[in-house]
């Protein structure tokens, strides 16, 4: 008889409903699901669960509960004796929180806190001499690495897992990028841009043009002049001082569908993060990127949903993209995305 699989995913709270339509899909069975993490089961030796509210999935190892962090860590060494006799080393520890609020709500963000940083430490200590490579907890992986993770689902209640970094999100704790903004950002609108350039694999170069709609009150524009772009942000609204005194910045006051096409020219990139109805923010797209003066290399769209409910508009708002003949279209919810999902873009 084959030894059943077991799963274990980080998703956003509110997501947890989605991710186990999207792991069912693939042949999984829920195990068990708090906000912001479900475990899934499968009879077969299948590839982890993914999808567009998938933010991490890990083959699970086991779980430990407890009071104490040692006694915790000599559980958890014991369980990896367990799935592994001969004692092969992961490559990078990767320990974090799961999501404890929906993203933005009392200003909550994704990724490490006290306590888990706290317990990364001790599980560091614990196992680094029989079980780890790396120097310290929470690197940032290299493609291919062996990856041993650890989800406080509690600070008492731990699951242990395994993945293989291959993209960018994997490659990251929690797949949260780590940044150190140069300043201090305008507004968290700057993490989203630069979680999805990273993302996104667009070889966004200095001195390229990058085009924001929906661009105030700077956040985003902040992280693009900071990667030395020249930036032109279209907005009603006012930008900070900031951003709009920038010499590389140029603010244009109007919405991005009443402009003349002229005012794309030369421009390589397009982002678009706008308050509007999504459908009415793929028009104003669609009006941009298929007029034959139109020289966008890559598009970064996100798109609100709403409520989590409502994820099944995803596919057609894929489908109405494709239909502007791109070469390659992504879908993601972002690690700093709220209730909506990030659509990267390469035309030609």
């Amino acid at each position: 008889m084959i030894k059943p699989t077991f799963a274990m995913l980080s998703c956003a709270c509110g997501a947890e409903q989605v991710v186990k339509a999207e792991m069912a899909d693939q042949g999984w069975r829920l195990a068990f699901s708090r906000p912001g993490f479900v475990t899934a089961k499968n009879d077969r030796d299948v590839p982890l669960p993914e999808g567009v509210f998938v933010r991490t999935a890990s083959r699970s190892l086991g779980q430990v509960r407890g009071s104490e962090a040692n006694v915790m860590v000599a559980e958890l060494a014991a369980k990896l004796v367990e799935n592994d006799p001969n004692g092969r080393k992961f490559d990078q520890l990767h320990v974090w929180p799961k999501d404890r609020l929906p993203i933005g709500r009392f200003g909550f963000e994704p990724g490490a806190d006290q306590v888990s940083e706290v317990v990364a430490d001790a599980v560091f200590s614990g196992l680094s001499e029989a079980w780890l490579k790396c120097d310290a907890p929470n690197r940032i992986a290299q493609p291919g690495d062996r990856v041993l993770d650890l989800v406080l689902v509690e600070p008492s209640h731990w699951f242990m897992g395994l993945h293989e970094a291959t993209v960018w999100p994997t490659r990251w704790p929690g797949a949260v990028q780590p940044i150190q903004p140069m300043n201090e950002p305008i507004s968290r609108a700057y993490y989203k841009a630069a979680e999805s350039i990273t993302w996104s694999g667009f070889d966004m170069q200095p001195g390229d043009l990058a085009v924001e709609i929906g661009s105030a009150p700077g956040g985003a524009c902040g992280r693009l002049l900071e990667l030395g772009m020249r930036v032109i942000g279209i907005d009603p609204a006012e930008m900070d001082p900031r951003i709009d005194q920038h010499r590389n910045f140029q603010h244009i006051r109007a919405r991005g569908g009443d402009l003349p096409r002229r005012q794309f020219r030369g421009a390589k990139w397009l982002f678009v993060d706008s308050n509007v109805r999504p459908d009415q923010t793929l028009t104003t797209i669609e009006n941009i990127v298929t007029h034959r003066e139109s020289d966008f290399v890559g598009l970064l769209i996100t798109l609100k949903i709403g409520e989590y409910s409502s994820a099944s508009l995803i596919e057609k708002w894929f489908k109405r993209i494709v239909g502007w003949k791109p070469s390659h279209v992504q879908v993601r919810q972002l690690a700093r995305n709220k209730c909506e999902v990030c659509f990267a873009v390469t035309m030609g």
